[in-house]
């Protein structure tokens, strides 16, 4: 006699998850007939998302009334570019949302758009059709784009220039849908629109002309963060630091006491200094001093940012250096002497104050030239003292920029976001702890950012392809636009372009000359549209009766990098416009790791393109494994992972085959009286709960763990358990078949909203309909089925089957190998509830004799003779 002791190690975990077996009722015996001879997940994505379409499973019922309807505001991913695999990672968790929703009886409002204005285009467009815009260019309707990219790019009109952008933009969003449709994204696509669109465009006109109405948008002259390489100001959201070399230089300006040091990062605005600063109670404070070189005499003021520990305890203040001189230049009202112009180099004209000798030389340099020629010149004069000291320090740069920001004064339409206003900061903090966040902890990043804004919100670029701002001025007599005039256009015209067209009651005869108009030259940044994609998407505007239906939506699923902008402006444009959130919950995803451990990112050259994986895995395989990282946590791409989804699928298909090869759909009706069938169901119920709770609480992926650890379990021990008596006739034998067909189709739809594709194809083996159009699994389903059933009794079985398997396994015999005695030893207690399953036991590990033996052991230990 040998004898192995298994330890208890349950593969099980609790779980939750509704379902009815009603639709159950007519299946009848072709389900049998209908089983496929060798089940494959080859070919699912082709057969069922075209069937899905024709049959509109995902369509939007806009009959339903708003408390029947789960409105999501999907991400409109940018085409000027490729999806990659955190797109498949973060649009998989939004669409096993929609799925469970659906399948909870809501009518699931899901569009899907498509970002296509905005400098990405612009510089794709460039690079494919080797074009630039020249604005000045008159429009061109013969001009077509050469097959061959010209070298060096050609001028082309503003007007031919956009309309090579749509027609980029048309094809990309084609590559992009079919990638979608395949990754079985239950997306209405009746419902599409783009960020350039009409209806687009009118939406965020209308809102822009509701915002200057109300005083909430604002044009201004003022210093801008402005990139030299795309030629337009940013939004201080847009920014970012990057580590950068530079050096400290020394600078001596002379005193009315003597020299008066300062150590400056950039000499080369030397030229640009209106004031000193230092810490209040300095001596220097109210006096003034000459710079070197250009000899010119500025004050020295106190101010509270001023450092008396950060380098001489003196700052020079240029206009502008960073956005510290912006403060100091409006806080203590100094004069400007602007010497940057908006391509990156010294303007032509000397500043104010400024020699003509001494600025002769720095016209014309790039900031990198003017440098090295400000500290040659001041080291012969003797006013750099010392070497320039290195230094590693961040630099501000746009999020797309290659070159380091500066500062220029520019005119700029701005909307108000409680930068400048902290009645306005604290109804926008309240917003955010309104909302609901998944995960809590990404709130803080909301109230950081809102916290700490310093200025308003910067909405216009000087660029082509995007929404125009929708005004025109007055031009005086001389010519000049006059501010405050401005010429609005009739919400009814909407959209408008003003280059294009003309304010009510002017010609195109009055368009740039004295006395008559001038447009403005502006789009709007894209996130000016983007943050309306609640109102695009619900008909504001032009369809009150969708948008009372969908308005304010249930969710925003995003990108916690873009909190600060996408976020906050949606939330700025809906609290100004209607009062209110824009939805209830948002949902943050993490990002992609490599298999080291580091972000993906093109910069660095370690993106994955999802298009093979899918071709070669299988659309269900990878959306398994995007459904293993939760919300707001980072995932490794793991290619293992995915191998181990479609096993999982594979499994699933065979299973279900299996067990609706045995007749499980026609025992349906048949009573659950075996104890063991009965431990199943109510185990499943556990689970059922479990998954239920997970899905509601945005927690789709322990829906998904509890789910696939359950299903295990039922493959390797239930089905293993019961299948020689499911092959039998008989009460006994129904009820094993009624169990497994009530298992198998809870199983299913809990893995539906993971595994579109395997769930749908088993379904159509014996069900009418599709499953994601089936009812949500419910506890009640199998409580009516198996009352009162002992879940642990499958623990407990599977344990015993697993000791005898080893015990085999052990011996290197076949697992059809006969075990003529088998002792079983643990508490009497535990025994008498294992003679329960005595009969499944021994048929499955093929016992010719189980004799139980009450023993100590604290737990079941089954030894077996061969």
């Amino acid at each position: 006699m040998e004898s192995i002791a298994a330890p208890r190690q349950s593969r099980w975990q609790t779980g939750n998850d509704r379902s009815t077996l009603g639709h159950m009722t007519d299946t009848g015996r072709t389900a049998r007939a209908g089983l496929p001879e060798r089940p494959s997940l080859d070919g699912l994505e082709e057969k069922w998302a075209s069937r899905w379409q024709e049959e509109g499973t995902y369509a939007f019922d806009r009959s339903k009334e708003r408390a029947d309807v789960y409105a999501i505001d999907t991400p409109p991913p940018t085409v000027s570019g490729e999806l990659h695999m955190g797109h498949v990672f973060s649009y998989t968790h939004t669409d096993t949302i929609a799925r469970f929703q659906r399948m909870r009886g809501k009518t699931v409002f899901y569009p899907m758009g498509w970002d296509d204005n905005g400098l990405p285009t612009e510089r794709r467009v460039q690079n494919v059709y080797g074009v630039y815009c020249d604005p000045s260019l008159p429009y061109d309707p013969q001009w077509q784009a050469p097959a061959t990219p010209p070298k060096p790019a050609v001028a082309v009109s503003r007007r031919n220039f956009v309309e090579l952008c749509n027609v980029l933009t048309v094809e990309d969003e084609k590559v992009f849908e079919a990638l979608w449709r395949r990754l079985g994204l239950s997306v209405d696509w009746a419902m599409t629109y783009t960020t350039i669109g009409a209806k687009s465009q009118a939406v965020s006109q209308r809102a822009f002309l509701d915002n200057l109405a109300r005083g909430e948008a604002y044009t201004s002259e003022a210093p801008t963060l402005w990139d030299v390489g795309f030629r337009t100001a940013v939004a201080q959201a847009e920014i970012e630091d990057r580590e950068r070399p530079g050096a400290y230089h020394r600078l001596r300006f002379h005193g009315p006491d003597g020299p008066v040091e300062i150590d400056t990062t950039r000499p080369e605005l030397l030229p640009a200094c209106v004031a000193l600063v230092t810490a209040p109670g300095h001596p220097l404070v109210g006096k003034t001093v000459r710079t070197p070189f250009f000899d010119v005499e500025v004050p020295v003021y106190a101010h509270q940012l001023a450092d008396p520990d950060k380098g001489t305890g003196i700052a020079m203040v240029c206009t502008f250096g960073d956005l510290t001189d912006v403060i100091w230049w409006r806080d203590l009202q100094l004069e400007t002497r602007v010497v940057l112009g908006r391509d990156g180099r010294f303007l032509p004209d000397r500043p104010a104050g400024v020699s003509e000798a001494s600025y002769r030389d720095f016209a014309g340099l790039t900031v990198n030239a003017a440098r090295r020629e400000i500290v040659r010149i001041l080291t012969e004069t003797g006013d750099l003292l010392g070497e320039p000291r290195p230094i590693q320090h961040p630099v501000k740069f746009y999020e797309r920029g290659d070159s380091p920001l500066e500062i220029v004064t520019s005119r700029q339409w701005f909307i108000r976001n409680g930068g400048r206003d902290q009645g306005l900061r604290e109804e926008l903090l309240q917003r955010g702890r309104d909302l609901r966040w998944i995960p809590e902890h990404m709130r803080h990043r909301y109230d950081h950012w809102v916290g700490g804004l310093t200025g308003d919100w910067l909405i216009s670029r000087q660029r082509f392809f995007g929404v125009p701002v929708p005004v025109w001025y007055r031009l005086d007599n001389a010519g000049e636009p006059d501010y405050d005039k401005l010429l609005i256009p009739d919400v009814s015209s909407l959209p408008v372009d003003p280059s294009s067209q003309c304010p009510p009651g002017f010609d195109e005869s009055q368009r740039d000359v004295p006395g008559g108009f001038a447009a403005d030259p502006d789009v709007m940044d894209t996130w000016a549209t983007s943050s309306l994609t609640p109102q695009i998407v619900g008909g504001w505007g032009t369809d009150e009766d969708l948008f009372k239906r969908v308005f304010p939506m249930d969710l925003r699923p995003q990108g916690q990098e873009i909190i600060r902008t996408w976020l906050f402006y949606s939330v700025v444009r809906s609290h100004l416009e209607h009062g209110t959130l824009p939805w209830s919950t948002t949902v943050q995803s993490g990002w992609i790791l490599d298999p080291d451990r580091k972000k993906m990112s093109k910069s660095k050259g370690n993106v994955v393109t999802p298009l093979d994986l899918l071709a070669q895995s299988g659309s269900d395989a990878v959306r398994y494994w995007a459904a293993n990282g939760r919300p707001g946590a980072d995932l490794a791409f793991d290619p293992a992972q995915i191998k181990v989804g479609r096993r999982l699928a594979t499994k699933l298909l065979n299973a279900s085959k299996f067990a609706l090869g045995l007749g499980a759909a026609e025992a349906l009706r048949q009573p659950v009286t075996v104890e063991l069938d009965k431990a199943m169901l109510t185990r499943l119920a556990t689970v059922v709960t479990a998954a239920t709770e997970a899905f509601d609480a945005y927690d789709h992926t322990t829906a998904l763990t509890t789910t696939e650890a359950f299903f295990w379990t039922f493959c390797d021990d239930y089905i293993e358990l019961v299948k020689d008596r499911a092959y039998a006739t008989g009460p006994e034998g129904d009820s094993a078949r009624a169990a497994l067909a009530a298992g198998l189709s809870v199983l299913l739809r809990l893995f539906a909203p993971f595994l579109p594709y395997a769930t749908e194809e088993i379904w159509s083996w014996w069900r009418y309909g599709s499953v994601h159009r089936a009812t949500w699994p419910t506890t009640y389903e199998l409580t009516r089925v198996a009352p009162e059933g002992d879940a642990a009794l499958l623990d407990l079985a599977g344990d015993a089957l697993r000791q005898v398997r080893r015990a085999k396994s052990d011996r290197k015999l076949s697992m059809k190998a006969e075990v003529p005695l088998a002792e079983a030893l643990g508490p009497a207690a535990l025994l008498e509830r294992l003679a329960l399953v005595e009969p499944d036991l021994r048929a499955a590990g093929r016992i010719g004799k189980l004799d139980m033996l009450p023993d100590r052991t604290p737990e079941l230990v089954i030894a077996c003779a061969f």
